[in-house]
């Protein structure tokens, strides 16, 4: 399987290894926020899931990959760049996979940065967690008509997302996500329809110093999601996100979204 990716900034400095979320292209780490990671000395990566972007994948309904494959990939990818220890930053799905490699490869993490996430492992406290209670999607469009796609990928962004909404942002970036995304269709639907059961592990096992920073308005994860996370995972610290929804940060939260990742990730 070959995974397309792009790197910011200098080889020698230590890795920062962007995982995103489901069905979702590397475009929507917006390239200034990459850069702004960049810019103080981390070599920042994104890349482009299975059946996202660049990356190839398999017809529509039909992965020919499993879910343990789309949580190992980050290991892949640090393979191929000759990288041993990243520091992992991982948002919605992407949270998940670096949750599980944090409990289970230890030895490749070297922070854990977890954004707008829910528990991926056991918990050791049994206080209940908040009911899903997801934003009902658009229809779906023709997923050959470039302005219906983009017109679907703002709507839904806008139902998820927080107050104010950046549409003219949004619809920019969803149409490079349409642009650059081999087949739409399979981009939507595969990654839930993957099969395979990914290794179980306990919260309580991630050793890596760990930010949790989490949307204050988040209607599919609740900010009691966040809290659980850093309540669970040893010494974990825990930084609300005024006004954010279920999404990548916005512009308005990038000096402090940047900032606390820069931190987080130094000297270690």
């Amino acid at each position: 399987m070959d995974l397309c990716l792009e790197t910011f900034g200098a080889t020698n400095d230590p890795a920062l290894l962007l995982i995103g979320g489901a069905s979702s292209s590397m475009d929507w780490w917006d390239t200034e926020f990459c850069e702004r990671l960049a810019a103080p000395g981390r070599f920042v990566i994104r890349y482009d899931h299975r059946d996202t972007g660049q990356s190839p994948g398999s017809p529509p309904g039909e992965p020919r990959y499993t879910s343990a494959d789309l949580a190992t990939d980050p290991l892949r990818i640090l393979d191929s760049l000759g990288i041993d220890r990243a520091h992992f930053v991982g948002l919605s799905m992407g949270g998940g996979i670096a949750q599980l490699l944090a409990a289970l490869h230890g030895d490749r993490v070297r922070t854990l940065t977890l954004i707008a996430t829910a528990p991926a492992g056991a918990r050791t406290g049994s206080e209940a967690l908040p009911p899903l209670n997801p934003p009902a999607s658009p229809p779906a469009p023709d997923w050959h008509d470039r302005a219906a796609v983009i017109d679907y990928l703002v709507a839904d962004q806008r139902a998820h997302g927080g107050t104010p909404f950046g549409e003219e942002r949004v619809r920019r970036l969803a149409g490079k996500v349409v642009d650059r995304t081999r087949d739409m269709a399979a981009s939507a639907v595969n990654h839930s329809l993957a099969a395979g059961n990914t290794p179980s592990f306990r919260l309580a096992d991630i050793a890596a110093p760990t930010l949790v920073m989490h949307g204050t308005a988040d209607p599919l994860f609740p900010p009691a999601y966040g809290a659980a996370l850093a309540a669970e995972i040893p010494g974990a610290r825990l930084v609300p996100l005024d006004g954010m929804g279920h999404e990548y940060p916005p512009p308005r939260l990038w000096d402090v979204v940047t900032a606390e990742i820069i931190r987080h990730t130094g000297d270690r």
